[in-house]
């Protein structure tokens, strides 16, 4: 068996008039993230963590937030494009694991649907994906309140 590491890291600041949505679920809150998709951060950096571990680049170089047709586009559709490259190239799911960076909102009801969505768009049980929230505690600009970070590490299979 061959198996890849990728890691992924994605950040978006908060803007007003955009829905909140991470790791594929809407999450209530009076601010959105700012991006040319949905600027899911936690699928941003899932997708980058698979690219990278696949040796196939990033999300800005499949997905270029200069092409319209990207444009408030779903990151679980993104994301399933990522999964429909990598197993072309063979590579199967291991796991996932990802952190999460928010000084608000509270994410630990929101994780076990976020588990659920990635799992299924990854065609992997949910036992292999796991994902963590955590502040900055008030320090630098996600401590400010200004927006949410995310990393991810992926370990593919062939």
């Amino acid at each position: 068996m061959h198996s890849r590491i990728g890691i992924g890291y994605d950040i978006h600041r908060f803007v007003k008039g955009r829905k909140l949505i991470l790791g594929g679920v809407a999450i209530p809150h009076p601010k959105g993230l700012d991006g040319h998709s949905d600027a899911d951060v936690v699928l941003h950096a899932v997708s980058d963590a698979l690219l990278g571990a696949a040796g196939k680049g990033d999300i800005g170089e499949h997905f270029p937030n200069t092409d319209k047709k990207y444009k408030n586009i779903s990151s679980l559709v993104l994301l399933d494009q990522v999964c429909e490259l990598i197993a072309k190239e063979g590579y199967r799911v291991g796991n996932v694991d990802v952190v999460i960076q928010a000084e608000e909102p509270n994410l630990k009801d929101y994780k076990p649907r976020m588990k659920a969505a990635i799992a299924k768009a990854l065609h992997i049980d949910g036992s292999f994906v796991n994902i963590k929230a955590t502040t900055s505690e008030g320090l630098g600009a996600i401590g400010q309140g200004q927006g949410i970070a995310a990393f991810a590490v992926v370990l593919l299979t062939k």
